[in-house]
């Protein structure tokens, strides 16, 4: 949804006019957030589909919104190609069992597809994991996704990825799309958003200690992040027991770590923290908030956490939020994450993977925190241009516009 929301503005611009389909806010069952819409531009048509309740589904464990709505997006988009004339379907969704519904399309209206690989779709990742480290109905998802992604992927006219990573395995796993374009795209950053969280912050009660200092990271939460968790943790164990006066003004927050409906999260960074006995200075908040309150977030922390996960095709999409910010961000990685460039780029001084982290720069790090010592963040001017959402825009467009010339 952030892509294409980010996108919709300068579409037009690079010459495609843009409808969209969408659930209807009703059926989900994720944080809703309003001030969405300020950033749509006026004009866009945007048609929204019915789902089964979720009430009735989940009796027979089938809770996933894709697959509650997958018959009403039938319906609608049938009735769009049939009365209209459209050049392209852009599936831009983690939803992905509605990407299904591109096969059909080709074949009923002739029309071409596109998807975006935002995450992976069917993964051996948690394969070998032990039960509690995966996700909710594993082997359920696990066989379904075998089954459903090469009916979307086997059809597709081109492919998009934030992870140039996901594209090579889907041509190597399906060699039919060895040949068809593909464009590694980054999620970009969206200026206007910051000012919206500003401009709306009364909407939202702060969830820090204003007489703390205090380190935010807001994401999904996952022991395959302990990797780069621990050795944070690790410091400040260290920090609170050789200068436990300064360090006590320390707390870090993660934020919206589970998946899970409001109230039924597991924490997955607390028990590492208590393990560690540093609790008293991490806070885990399992439930999902808004994007804007998000962005508000961001800005009243004092310094941003980004850690990445153990997989090394993970690329930290979220990144860009981050940098909006201009606050002083801390960042670890799997050394082949595609964060770590884009963000050195950036000019992020406290970017590190897993074997050039040291207990010594991140003390430094925390210390200069305590002190109040960072300079004023200052990014390259050159890498903001480049990863604006509207150049990640005109990239799209330009994938769209190859395809529609070599099929037209």
């Amino acid at each position: 949804m952030q892509r294409v929301r980010m996108s919709l503005p300068y579409f037009a611009a690079y010459g495609w006019d843009a409808e969209v389909v969408t659930i209807d806010e009703r059926y989900a069952d994720m944080a809703k957030d309003e001030l969405l819409l300020q950033s749509v531009p006026p004009g866009i048509k945007v048609h929204k589909v019915k789902a089964l309740s979720k009430t009735f589904t989940s009796k027979v464990g089938l809770g996933s919104v894709a697959i509650r709505s997958l018959w009403y997006y039938r319906k609608t988009v049938n009735r769009l190609l049939r009365d209209n004339k459209f050049d392209l379907i852009y599936f831009s969704t983690t939803q992905f069992p509605v990407c299904t519904l591109g096969a059909y399309w080709k074949k009923r209206f002739g029309i071409s597809y596109v998807i975006d690989m935002q995450d992976p779709w069917h993964s051996d990742y948690y394969i070998n994991k032990p039960k509690n480290e995966r996700p909710p109905k594993y082997w359920f998802a696990y066989q379904l996704n075998k089954y459903l992604e090469p009916i979307a992927i086997k059809n597709a006219a081109g492919l998009i990825s934030v992870s140039a990573a996901y594209i090579d395995e889907l041509k190597s796993r399906y060699p039919v799309i060895q040949s068809i374009p593909a464009a590694t795209i980054t999620f970009g950053a969206f200026e206007p958003d910051l000012q919206i969280a500003k401009d709306n912050q009364k909407l939202f009660t702060s969830l820090l200690d204003k007489n703390s200092v205090n380190i935010v990271y807001i994401g999904r939460g996952g022991k395959d992040m302990h990797k780069a968790i621990s050795p944070v943790f690790k410091a400040l164990q260290t920090g609170l027991k050789e200068n436990g006066e300064q360090y006590a003004k320390i707390k870090l927050y993660f934020i919206g770590t589970s998946y899970a409906a409001a109230g039924k999260g597991i924490a997955t960074i607390l028990p590492l923290a208590k393990h560690l006995d540093i609790e008293d200075h991490v806070i885990e908040i399992t439930d999902r908030i808004s994007y804007y309150q998000t962005l508000l977030t961001l800005q009243q922390a004092d310094a941003l956490f980004i850690p990445g996960s153990d997989d090394p095709k993970y690329t930290a999409s979220k990144i860009f939020p981050y940098l909006l910010t201009r606050k002083p961000i801390l960042a670890i990685f799997n050394a082949a994450s595609s964060a770590i460039p884009i963000m050195r780029q950036y000019g992020v001084k406290h970017v590190y993977d897993y074997d050039n982290i040291t207990s010594e720069k991140l003390s430094a790090f925390f210390e200069q925190l305590i002190k109040a010592n960072f300079n004023p963040v200052e990014y390259s001017a050159d890498a903001i241009k480049k990863y604006s959402a509207q150049e990640m825009t005109l990239a799209q467009c330009r994938l769209f516009d190859k395809i529609t010339n070599e099929c037209c």
